[in-house]
């Protein structure tokens, strides 16, 4: 009797039911995410329309994918935390900040000046003087003087990367860690729990921590963390400190040029600067704050370090930033430095896919008479990025921006050089995902001799590029034009 009821025409109504009820609830689900994209603080008006316009065209999976990666938010036990660690931090007895002998007599250009202003409304930070810097350009050489630092260490290692591969360079660093661990040295290392999954799971790892090698994974991501927060905001930075005197920071992750995971886009080039002086221990405070934020300890005694400074030193300041961060600090950074620049800016990235004010920012520095240089791969190992990147080009090109495409494997390196007397060293990609997600660490230098270094290191990526003719720009496919476009459509989301 009660079977009969669920056949026939009964079926038919019952289903006709279940599929309307279906329907009407996905398009409420719609509704109610349309109305929070709108209603949210912090998000560009393209940001809002790429949303929008997901959710409406993609049923259901729309509104999923906006929940998982959608929102810059954190859980609130990470937000509490970071109010904690920079309390503990701002509490150190040696802060490089406090003392005088760091900040004072820093002599700075108007423009400068404007810029150092600027990174520490945004990140709290200042100039610090006494700093010894080495540029490096090549991997195999960074990783041989990160070598040769580590095995010198006699109180502390630390570690922090997006990507550690077990591979050549990656074997020998972890080799390093334990020599120094197994001699009594507090050996840290803090990576990406997605950017360093496989080597979390590795014979290398577990072995670099039977030996006495701590290994904490950052931001642990699963799907059960997306109903309460953001599941791919990342770790993106990139610093070494040996005892508190020697900072490293830049580019370079903890693997091969070779980079096993995409050998097709091989050699990746990568540009690392390294700093003996007070700058390698406001690096460490910064560390101390990452590794406090996965593992709720303190590290008082590499907080509390003296400064070591070289009287002959020059001026850095570090700029971190990161979702915990008031401002886009890396975002406002980059288009203040192409604000100030009065004669050449030169600019190289991997991933170009910066927001509309950047690319302004860009076109009127070309306008009114700035040598405007970009330097990006020829060949990007994110097929949509590098369209993406390729649907900005027409504007700046029109505009007189010079654009290089390096030809010999993937240009990783992210730096900017303003009139040969200021650069910038960091781990952050011209991209939204560097500039709104990521946490990143760069370093401002104020100093002509090294920012020369600089600029003849971007020299020579750009003698290995081809430019980007204009009019053989213009003239490119239709398909190719769409593609490109529909790419950039996207950009706000990527």
């Amino acid at each position: 009797m009660i079977e009969a009821l669920f056949e026939g025409p009964t079926l038919a109504i019952l289903s006709g039911w279940v599929a309307a009820a279906f329907v009407i609830g996905e398009a409420l689900f719609r509704f109610i995410f349309i109305t929070v994209i709108l209603s949210r603080k912090g998000f560009s008006p393209d940001s809002r329309i790429a949303w929008i316009v997901v959710i409406l065209a993609i049923p259901l999976i729309g509104w999923l994918l906006y929940l998982m990666f959608g929102r810059r938010q954190l859980g609130s036990q990470r937000i509490e935390r970071h109010k904690e660690v920079l309390q503990i931090v701002k509490d150190a007895r040696c802060h490089p900040e406090l003392d005088p002998d760091v900040v004072s007599d820093i002599e700075l250009p108007e423009s400068h000046t404007q810029i150092a202003s600027l990174a520490e409304q945004a990140s709290g930070t200042l100039p610090l003087r006494g700093n010894k810097l080495k540029l490096f350009g090549d991997t195999q050489d960074t990783v041989a003087a990160i070598i040769n630092d580590i095995d010198a260490a006699q109180h502390d290692c630390h570690l922090l990367f997006y990507i550690w591969l077990e591979d050549g360079n990656g074997i020998a660093v972890g080799k390093a860690l334990i020599r120094a661990a197994q001699r009594g040295v507090n050996a840290r290392v803090l990576v990406d729990d997605v950017g360093s999954r496989s080597f979390l799971k590795s014979d290398l790892c577990r072995t670099m921590r039977a030996q006495g090698v701590q290994v904490v994974a950052a931001l642990p991501a699963n799907p059960l963390r997306a109903i309460f927060h953001r599941i791919d905001l990342r770790n993106h930075r990139k610093i070494i400190i040996i005892d508190g005197e020697i900072g490293w920071t830049g580019s370079q992750n903890m693997a091969d040029a070779a980079f096993a995971p995409k050998p097709k886009f091989a050699p990746w080039v990568d540009c690392a600067i390294r700093i003996e002086g007070p700058t390698a221990k406001e690096l460490q405070l910064l560390f101390v704050e990452d590794w406090y934020m996965d593992t709720d300890e303190r590290l008082d005694a590499a907080m509390n370090q003296p400064c070591v400074i070289h009287p002959e030193g020059i001026a850095t300041q570090v700029v971190p930033s990161g979702p915990d961060y008031k401002n886009d600090s890396a975002n406002q950074l980059v288009q203040a430095c192409i604000q100030i620049a009065r004669k050449e800016i030169v600019l190289t990235t991997p991933y170009f896919v910066p927001d509309a004010s950047s690319i302004m920012n860009m076109i009127v520095a070309a306008q009114r008479g700035v040598e405007v240089t970009l330097v990006t791969p020829h060949r990007n190992d994110s097929k949509l990025v590098g369209l993406a990147s390729r649907s900005n080009y027409a504007p700046l090109l029109e505009a007189g921006v010079k654009i290089h495409e390096y030809t010999e494997g993937l240009l990783h390196a992210k730096t900017i050089s303003v009139d040969r007397d200021l650069g910038l060293i960091t781990s952050a990609n011209l991209d939204r995902r560097s500039f709104n997600l990521n946490y990143e660490a760069g370093v401002l230098i104020y100093d002509s001799d090294f920012t020369s270094q600089l600029r003849f290191l971007q020299q020579s990526y750009i003698e290995k590029s081809v430019a980007i003719d204009p009019r053989a720009w213009t003239d490119r496919g239709v398909t190719k034009r769409i593609m490109e476009n529909l790419a950039g459509l996207l950009s706000p989301m990527l």
